[in-house]
């Protein structure tokens, strides 16, 4: 047995115990791990300081310290929160989780279209795996998450123990057009969700967007993956109004991925997204450092940028 099947068994029991708990408890828990992340250990502070001052640069400094402590309180809710997957009642998490819009992608599938759900690292992310839940008509549709494996397999396989427990079905992301290829073939309707807001490697960046005050180096291959499938594309905009209760929206990107003009759903999502945030920019996954490659130094290692990349102020 190698060492990190060793630690998942170790890890598991020990996560699987605490997520009994009621919401409230580890809502306590929440507010003393708060206390040593932010005052104490300072996790990343650097980091989200420098995202917020460059995000907004229109507020003060005491505007953003307010934002940057709210924030760190709500990445310790959102740690317990995704912990309690693993035990939660579907019953139950529907009290904490509000689902809006299925009615379109039922519709969708009704007429033969498979849909795509495009969405970023804001609010709980974790709890859409719950979205299956919420269908009527199509109880026996896909629902799934594409994902990038962890680099250790011991946290890998908890974290697809926690994404799956829903029901929801996991799927690294080298694989998934392959399994949609299969899911189509066999009439079976599906929904998966793209995280798209993370940062491209080097020899991965094609486009080029301004995002919060940004020039951002940003994906395309999961809106490639929705051309391909000819997928109806939502975005997923998530609000929590209040400790312990989120609201998700779908809200329609277009169902003729195909006849848009390239990049056209990747700009779409990337400003509804802002739009989102700016909103209420607490509940943004801040501590990523999402603007690590920049434009100068793409063009040091590139050269002439226009063989490599498209600018939406190109379109």
């Amino acid at each position: 047995m190698t060492m990190d099947k060793v630690l998942y068994y170790i890890i598991y029991p020990i996560f699987y115990l605490v997520s009994l708990l009621p919401l409230r408890v580890l809502y306590v828990f929440s507010d003393i791990q708060f206390f040593i992340v932010y005052s104490i250990v300072g996790y990343r502070k650097k980091v989200v300081r420098k995202n917020l001052r460059n995000s907004f640069p229109d507020k003060s400094e005491k505007e953003l310290l307010k934002i940057e402590k709210e924030f760190y309180h709500w990445l310790c809710d959102y740690f317990n929160e995704t912990v309690k997957l693993l035990s939660i009642s579907k019953k139950t998490l529907l009290k904490h989780i509000e689902f809006r819009n299925v009615e379109q992608m039922e519709q969708c599938f009704s007429e033969g279209q498979n849909c795509a759900a495009i969405l970023g690292h804001y609010c709980n992310w974790e709890w859409l795996s719950a979205t299956g839940l919420a269908f009527r008509q199509y109880p026996e549709a896909v629902m799934g998450l594409i994902y990038h494996p962890l680099y250790n397999d011991a946290f890998d396989r908890l974290f697809i123990d926690i994404r799956s427990a829903q029901g929801g079905v996991c799927i690294p992301k080298k694989d998934i057009l392959r399994y949609l290829v299969t899911y189509k073939k066999e009439k079976k309707n599906y929904l998966f969700g793209y995280i798209s807001d993370q940062t491209p490697k080097w020899n991965n960046i094609h486009l080029w967007l301004p995002f919060l005050n940004q020039d951002t180096p940003v994906f395309t291959g999961g809106e490639r993956i929705m051309r391909k499938m000819n997928d109806a594309v939502f975005y997923v905009e998530m609000q929590r109004p209040k400790r312990g209760k989120y609201i998700c929206t779908f809200k329609l990107i277009t169902r003729e991925a195909p006849s848009l003009p390239e990049h056209e759903v990747t700009t779409r999502f990337f400003k509804m997204l802002e739009e989102t945030i700016n909103k209420q920019p607490v509940f943004y996954l801040w501590t990523h450092n999402r603007w690590k490659r920049t434009r100068d130094e793409f063009d040091r290692r590139f050269g002439n940028t226009d063989s490599k990349t498209k600018d939406a102020e190109q379109k």
